[in-house]
């Protein structure tokens, strides 16, 4: 083993999750493990990531003779090979095909996506709309007709590359790197949807090879992943990626233009026609076991005037068809139409839920928003459970 494998072999066992470090570090190390530091061609064989710092993942270390065990290992536990004194793990991954919803309309895109989906071909695909309108339910359905499987990876401005990639874990008492969703996805053939994109941080470049549907390595242990036939990459998103200029959803970041480019269409999803809205929430209320046909129908005819209203710049929010099954299950609990809603809209700020709750009294004649009840909650200032 030369003197640079020797010093990336001994700053990896004892710290895997660090990959670069100081001109410094490296010399103290080498004179830890050899006795001397390093010569100044030795470090033109590592990566430079900035003006005195390198990367130490380009150098290969070579392979331990692994030992022999005497008997087989469950799948769970397999030890695939040892590398740099870790162990490389691949996780039992079962495959995963979501079941199909009885209560899902087929609406939209989704005849456009299962198709998509049943060609198998390397098809990255850019879903975006307001929140809670069905994107990710309509990608996972289609993935469930279409029998394929089906990998959901939730990103956050804190998932980092070893959220996607895979990370050095410590199981059991021995370092492990372990291979995160993306790569299952590749390994499987799956359909790997990257839900909420555009709140991820600029870490998720990370990803762009994978949007090219070709080979790509584990930089932290030089393996080499090619995807199955069948893997492709699905994301949705509340924007366009280019940020949240109303501020409505702050979380949204700016995502990188040759990145986006990346993407072979783009699938703009607006909320369901007032049709296929009311059939949405009809089959909500049979799952629920209330239904109230009328109501479901004055649900979706607010919905629609609140979304109008919203495009006018009337309103600063909307009622998603999500927030419409949250009345609807609150319905089937409480059994009272105005608490139903003035319960599942609360979560909005006391002026919003005020226009909300008055607008609704314009398309149900019916409807109290004056009840005791009602009014101590909005002079409150918040919404009480009687429970």
């Amino acid at each position: 083993m030369r003197k640079i494998e020797k010093v990336v072999d001994y700053l990896l066992s004892n710290n895997p999750e660090k990959t670069v470090y100081s001109r410094k570090e490296l010399n103290e190390a080498s004179e830890t493990v050899t006795g001397t530091g390093l010569a100044g061609a030795m470090f033109k064989m590592l990566t430079a990531v900035d003006r005195g710092t390198y990367n130490i993942t380009g150098v290969i270390v070579p392979l331990k003779t692994p030992k022999v065990q005497s008997e087989v290992p469950s799948v769970e536990k397999t030890i695939v090979r040892e590398v740099r004194k870790t162990v490389l793990v691949d996780a039992f991954v079962p495959s995963y095909i979501p079941q199909v919803d009885p209560n899902f309309v087929k609406w939209g895109a989704y005849k456009d996506v299962l198709k998509i989906i049943k060609s198998e071909f390397f098809y990255p695909i850019f879903v975006t709309g307001l929140s809670g309108n069905g994107k990710t339910m309509m990608v996972e359905q289609a993935a469930a007709n279409a029998k394929r499987e089906f990998i959901r990876v939730q990103i956050s401005p804190e998932t980092d590359q070893d959220d996607l990639i895979g990370g050095f874990r410590l199981v059991e008492g021995e370092t492990v790197f372990e291979k995160g969703p993306v790569v299952k996805a590749m390994e499987l053939g799956a359909v790997l949807l990257i839900d909420e994109i555009d709140r991820g941080s600029n870490k998720i470049m990370a990803l762009q090879g994978v949007l090219e549907g070709k080979p790509i390595v584990i930089k932290k242990t030089g393996e080499l992943i090619e995807p199955k036939p069948g893997f492709n990459v699905i994301a949705t998103a509340n924007t366009k990626g280019q940020g949240s200029e109303s501020g409505k959803f702050s979380a949204a970041t700016i995502i990188d233009e040759a990145f986006l480019e990346r993407f072979t269409i783009t699938i703009e999803q607006p909320f369901a026609p007032v049709v296929t809205e009311e059939k949405i929430l009809m089959n909500h209320m049979k799952a629920f076991g209330k239904v109230d046909e009328e109501f479901a129908k004055l649900l979706v005819s607010w919905a629609d005037g609140i979304r109008k209203t919203f495009y006018d710049d009337g309103v600063d929010d909307v009622i998603s068809t999500r927030r419409l099954g949250h009345i609807v299950q609150t319905y089937a609990i409480f059994e009272d139409r105005m608490k139903s809603i003035n319960l599942a809209i609360s979560r909005f700020d006391e002026d919003t839920k005020n226009t909300f709750m008055e607008l609704y009294t314009k398309f149900d004649a019916s409807a109290n928003v004056e009840s005791p009840e009602i009014v101590s909650n909005v002079e409150s200032g918040f919404t009480q459970n009687p429970l």
